[in-house]
């Protein structure tokens, strides 16, 4: 028998219980439709300012230009926002803050209660406009820092009061 003593116990990694608000799916639209815009005008002063040449692959771009923006805005508008919506999820849990993000690159991420040194509650311009919040938990690790964007701001209030009053808890028992 063993007198060694156990390892702390680890919060399991795994696929957290929550996504984000379905409001953020109006918001990821929005910021496509946007983008798509501004890229739309570029297109459309290029297409103005830049005269078509015989003879040269410039009439080529003429159409792969607008194409190649027109599918952005299908992805950016159509599909994006759904997946982003689908594959986003976050969890607060008695141990830990979970989050996954990335539609393209998946990222987990996990940050114990006891090494929460902050936890902010911001609001951009846009989110204003959907009710949206994000919660960003910081730990002392440049590495730590989780971020859960587009909640609704009620939600992201009481989960940033939960996890600040749980944080000092776990301090006030270590010292």
């Amino acid at each position: 028998m063993s007198t060694e003593p156990a390892a702390p116990a680890r919060p399991p990694v795994r696929e957290p219980a929550w996504p984000l608000s379905r409001t953020a799916i109006g918001y990821w639209v929005t910021e496509g439709v946007i983008s798509s815009l501004f890229m739309g005008l570029g297109v459309g002063a290029f297409l103005l300012f830049v005269p078509a040449a015989e003879g040269t692959p410039l009439p080529l771009l003429r159409w792969l230009v607008p194409i190649a923006v027109a599918v952005y805005a299908i992805i950016a508008i159509g599909v994006r926002p759904w997946i982003r919506h689908r594959v986003h999820r976050w969890e607060v849990t008695d141990d830990a803050v979970y989050t996954v993000t990335g539609w393209l690159t998946r990222t987990w991420t996990l940050v114990p209660i006891s090494r929460i040194q902050t936890v902010d509650v911001t609001r951009g311009l846009m989110q204003q406009m959907f009710g949206l919040s994000s919660v960003a938990v910081l730990t002392a690790s440049s590495q730590g820092t989780v971020r859960v964007p587009h909640l609704e701001t009620d939600v992201a209030q009481r989960v940033a009061d939960d996890l600040a009053h749980r944080a000092e808890q776990v301090r006030d028992q270590a010292t």
